[in-house]
């Protein structure tokens, strides 16, 4: 009995629990029981949710104004030279001529005023010529010229003697001599060409410097220019001519330095040609004339450029101080080049204006040029009767 009665109690506790689980006949799951609590010293807490907000927009970087890029400007173009006309420029330059040349001439009007012209007056008559670079047979015929002239005139006034001295003077000079530079170009139809200058001489004599200052001489007399530096063998030689051809807008034609002269010269004309050029002024390179082998390049310069046709003018320059050496180095340059002129630097110093006599008695050729100092326009030409004006003071 007791044993049902256990049976019959615990059938009831089942059902009893089986009716907690179900509450109107919807069954309800169980849920885990929560995590236990983090004991954990200094352990994390977890941060709250942070409600999500839109994202601002980035502000607008403020608009810089860019700068306007820089335009390369072009190149100032260097003003041209004007340089002074050539017509009466050496009456202009006169008195720096007569600063180193009136002892000349007051000498001889010295000597001719004396009341008494007996032997002893006449030989130094004759010295002050031969000091002056006259040189001997013109002062041989200018004394006994003059020793005529005297005899006929008789009494002679300060006057008198300085015209009959500046006719003899102007006799020797010979202003008959052609002394036109032939720089105008070959207009024949079938070969139109530049005329051709070619400047020689020996080392030292301002060559090129003469050969830029010829350039400015020509552009005054309206002709348009190009220059050929065939001066090959010094460094700054061809530079030195471009820089005198800028100043007056003429082209230079210019080779690798130690190059071929005569490939320069050549090239040189042939430029010309094209251009259209008035003249083509080369300048070569200085030599010793003791040195046959340079001498000889010389003649084969000429050569070259003689194939565009014939050279108009072979121009020599000397330096007027080295007086009767001058002489030697013309003799030599005219062996191998025909000198059409002669081109006397530095009469503004300390040389004697008779080297124009002894040289064109020595060559033939006329002096066609003369230097009278350092300003680019310092070369002029040679006026016979300026002159000699010079030389009397």
């Amino acid at each position: 009995m007791e044993t049902i009665i256990l049976i019959v109690v615990i059938a009831v506790v089942l059902l009893g629990a089986a009716a907690g689980l179900v509450v109107n006949g919807r069954r309800h799951k169980q849920l885990p029981p929560p995590p236990p609590p983090d004991t954990t010293l200094g352990a994390p807490t977890r941060p709250a949710p942070v409600e999500s907000r839109p994202s601002a927009e980035p502000e607008a970087e403020p608009q810089v104004e860019a700068e306007p890029e820089a335009v390369e400007e072009p190149a100032a173009v260097p003003a041209l030279d004007i340089p002074e006309p050539t017509a009466g420029r050496l009456v202009r330059l006169r008195s720096r001529l007569s600063r180193s040349q009136g002892s000349m001439g007051q000498g001889l009007l010295s000597l001719l005023s004396r009341d008494r012209l007996d032997e002893d007056t006449w030989e130094e008559i004759e010295e002050v010529l031969l000091t002056a670079d006259v040189g001997v047979a013109p002062t041989q015929e200018l004394v006994e010229r003059l020793r005529t002239r005297v005899r006929v005139l008789g009494t002679r006034t300060p006057d008198d003697l300085r015209a009959l001295l500046r006719e003899e003077l102007l006799t020797l000079v010979d202003p008959e001599m052609d002394r036109t530079l032939r720089t105008a170009r070959h207009t024949e139809e079938d070969s139109p060409r530049p005329a051709v200058i070619l400047v020689v001489g020996v080392n030292g004599v301002g060559k090129t410097t003469t050969s830029g200052k010829l350039a400015r001489v020509l552009v005054a007399d309206g002709r348009t220019v190009l220059l050929g530096a065939a001066d090959t063998f010094r460094a700054a030689a061809a530079d030195q001519l471009q820089t005198w051809g800028e100043r007056v807008g003429a082209r230079t034609v210019r080779g690798p330095e130690g190059g071929d002269p005569a490939s320069v010269a050549f090239e040189a004309v042939k430029q010309g040609i094209a251009d259209g050029a008035d003249t083509v002024l080369v300048d070569t390179a200085g030599r010793l004339h003791t040195k046959t082998g340079l001498m000889d390049e010389l003649g084969k310069v000429k050569r070259v450029i003689e194939k565009h046709g014939p050279v108009d003018e072979v121009l020599l320059v000397l330096d007027a101080t080295t007086g009767q050496n001058g002489l030697v180095q013309a003799k030599v340059f005219a062996e191998v080049v025909d000198i059409t002129g002669i081109v006397l630097t530095k009469l503004d110093g300390t040389a004697k204006g008779g080297i124009v006599v002894a040289v064109q008695r020595q060559l033939g050729v006329p002096v066609k040029l003369i230097g009278l100092g350092e300003g680019p326009d310092d070369l002029a030409p040679f006026e016979p009767g300026a002159f000699v004006d010079a030389l009397i003071g």
